[in-house]
C-alpha cells in the first residue's frame, strides 16, 4: 500500500509568534487534562448527590476514560484530513458542551453523557503537538512539543487540589460551570491565535475502521475498569476480554487491506513507532500508580501508623509540585533530546520514574518524603512524555502526524486504565480494619510501588529496543 501524500508539505510561516501558539496550546492541554480529575474530590459523595449506587456513580469516571480512548485516534485522523485547528476547536467545544450538560445534571444519565463529552476532548493534546510540527521553525519544535506533551500530567496534578477546594466551598455543579468557562476561553484563544495548517491527508474517512476500533477498545477497557466490581473471573469480564481480542484481530486484518485506513498499521509496526508506543503503555501505567496511591497514603488516618491524615485539598497541594516539575523539565527534556536523541531521554525518564518509586518505597513516613518522591516521579514522567512525540513524528509522514500522535496518546490511556485495574485490585485485597473502616495496608502500598518500578523497567527495556538511527524520511522535507 502506498503512503498517502499530503496536499501540502510546505511549512507555512504563522502570522503570530511561535511563543503565542505554544502558550495557547499548552493552556488548552492543561484545561483538557483537568477533565480527568475534575470529579475525583466528589466521588465519595456522588452516589448521594445523583441518587445512584456507588457502582453506578463510578461511571462518571469510566465514561470519561472510554470516550477519551475511543475518540483520540479518530480525532487525530480527522485532523489530518480536514484541518487540525478545525478539529481542535471542535474538541474544545466538546469540553464546553459536556460541562454544561453536567452543570445541569442531577441524575446519573445526564452526568454520564456530559462526562463522555468531556473525555472526548482529550484529542486536543495530540492535535496540538501535530500543529506545532506544522507551524513552528524546526529549531523550536522539540521544546514546544515537550511543553505541550507535559500538560497531560500537569493538568491532572494541579486539577486535584483546585477541584477539591472548589467542591469544599461551593455546590458541586460549580466545578462544571468553571470547566465550561475554561473551555470557552480555550476555544476563543485557539480560534484567534492558532493558524490552520495547509498540511492535509485527504481521502475517504475509514468509518469501518473507526467503528471496529471503538468497539474493540470498549470491549477491552470496560472489563479492565469494571473488573474489580464485576469480578475478574466473572463470565461477563472474561467474555468481553475475549471479544475484544477477536475484534482487534479482525480490525487489524481489515486495516491492512484498506486503502486509507484509520491507523496505518504498517507505519505503526516500524520499530521506532512500535517500541515507543509499547513504552508509552508502561509509562502511562507507572504514572497513574502515582495518582492512585500517594493521595491515599497521604489521606490515610494517622492511627494506622503509616497514614498521614491529610485532607483531600492538602493532599492534592502536596502532590501538585510533581505536576509542576513535569512542566519545568520540558526545556531540559528538549535539550537532552537535541544532545543525545529522544530515545535516550525516554530511557532517562524511565530510570527516574523507577528511582522515584524506589524512594517512596523506603521513605514514606512523612509528608515531605511523599512530596519529594512525587516530584521525582513527576520529573521522570515529564522526561518520558516529552520525548515520545519527537520519536513518533520522526518516524511517520508529516501527513499522518496527528493520527500517529493520537494513537500514541491512546497507548498511554491503555497504560493508565490497566494501572487503575491492577492497583485497585492490590489495594482492595490487602487491607486493615480501623474501627468500622477497611483501608489498604502499608504492605499494599509498597506492593503497588514495586509494580510501578517493574513498569518503569519495562518502559526502559522498550526504549532500549528503539533503533538508535532515525528511520528513512517518509515525506518531503519541510523548511
Amino acid at each position: 500500500m502506498s503512503t498517502p501524500v499530503a496536499s501540502s508539505t510546505v511549512k507555512t510561516t504563522p502570522s503570530v509568534s511561535g511563543n503565542a501558539i505554544v502558550a495557547v496550546l499548552g493552556f488548552c492541554g492543561i484545561v483538557v487534562s483537568l477533565m480527568q480529575t475534575l470529579v475525583v474530590p466528589i466521588i465519595p459523595q456522588l452516589p448521594h448527590l445523583i441518587s445512584a449506587s456507588p457502582a453506578d456513580a463510578s461511571w462518571a469516571v469510566t465514561a470519561t476514560l472510554l470516550a477519551a480512548a475511543v475518540v483520540t485516534p479518530i480525532s487525530g485522523r480527522l485532523g489530518d484530513m480536514f484541518g487540525k485547528k478545525k478539529i481542535l476547536i471542535i474538541s474544545l467545544g466538546l469540553v464546553v458542551a459536556g460541562s454544561v450538560v453536567c452543570a445541569f445534571a442531577d441524575s446519573l444519565i445526564p452526568l454520564i453523557v456530559g462526562r463522555s463529552l468531556q473525555g472526548a476532548s482529550v484529542g486536543v493534546i495530540p492535535l496540538g503537538i501535530s500543529i506545532l510540527r506544522d507551524e513552528l521553525p524546526p529549531r523550536k519544535v522539540a521544546g514546544a512539543m515537550a511543553i505541550v506533551s507535559a500538560t497531560l500530567g500537569v493538568g491532572g496534578a494541579i486539577g486535584l487540589p483546585i477541584a477539591a477546594a472548589v467542591a469544599q466551598v461551593a455546590d458541586w455543579h460549580v466545578l462544571f460551570w468553571m470547566s465550561a468557562v475554561l473551555g470557552l476561553v480555550c476555544a476563543a484563544l485557539a480560534a484567534a491565535v492558532i493558524p490552520e495548517s495547509s498540511v492535509r491527508n485527504p481521502g475517504r474517512f475509514d468509518f469501518v475502521g473507526a467503528i471496529g476500533l471503538s468497539a474493540a477498545l470498549i470491549l477491552f477497557l470496560l472489563p479492565i475498569t469494571k473488573g474489580g466490581t464485576w469480578g475478574w473471573s466473572d463470565p461477563l469480564t472474561l467474555g468481553l476480554l475475549a471479544g475484544s481480542l477477536v475484534l482487534f484481530l479482525a480490525w487489524g486484518f481489515l486495516q491492512l487491506r484498506t486503502a486509507r485506513p484509520l491507523v496505518d498499521l504498517r507505519v505503526s509496526a516500524r520499530p521506532h513507532v512500535l517500541f515507543t508506543n509499547l513504552a508509552s503503555i508502561a509509562i502511562g501505567f507507572a504514572m497513574y500508580g502515582n495518582s492512585l496511591t500517594l493521595p491515599q497514603l497521604l489521606m490515610a488516618p494517622e492511627a494506622t501508623g503509616y497514614g498521614l491524615g491529610l485532607s483531600m485539598v492538602t493532599a492534592g497541594l502536596a502532590l501538585a509540585p510533581g505536576g509542576l516539575v513535569m512542566m519545568a523539565l520540558s526545556p531540559v527534556s528538549a535539550k537532552l533530546s537535541a544532545w543525545r536523541g529522544p530515545r535516550i531521554t525516554l530511557m532517562v525518564g524511565s530510570v527516574v520514574v523507577g528511582l522515584g518509586y524506589t524512594f517512596v518505597y523506603f521513605l514514606s513516613s512523612s509528608v515531605w518524603m511523599i512530596v519529594v518522591g512525587g516530584m521525582i516521579i513527576g520529573a521522570g514522567v515529564g522526561l518520558s512524555y516529552s520525548s515520545m512525540p519527537a520519536l513518533i513524528i520522526g518516524s511517520v509522514p508529516i501527513s499522518e502526524t496527528a493520527a500517529a500522535n493520537g494513537l500514541n496518546s491512546l497507548m498511554r490511556s491503555i497504560g493508565t486504565s490497566s494501572a487503575a485495574a491492577v492497583i485497585s485490585v492490590v489495594l482492595a485485597s490487602m487491607t486493615v480494619t480501623l474501627g468500622t473502616a477497611t483501608i489498604p495496608s502499608f504492605d499494599a502500598f509498597r506492593a503497588t510501588f514495586v509494580i510501578a518500578i517493574v513498569a518503569a523497567v519495562v518502559s526502559l527495556a522498550f526504549a532500549f529496543l528503539i533503533p538508535r538511527s532515525r528511520p528513512p524520511a517518509t515525506a518531503a522535507p519541510h523548511a
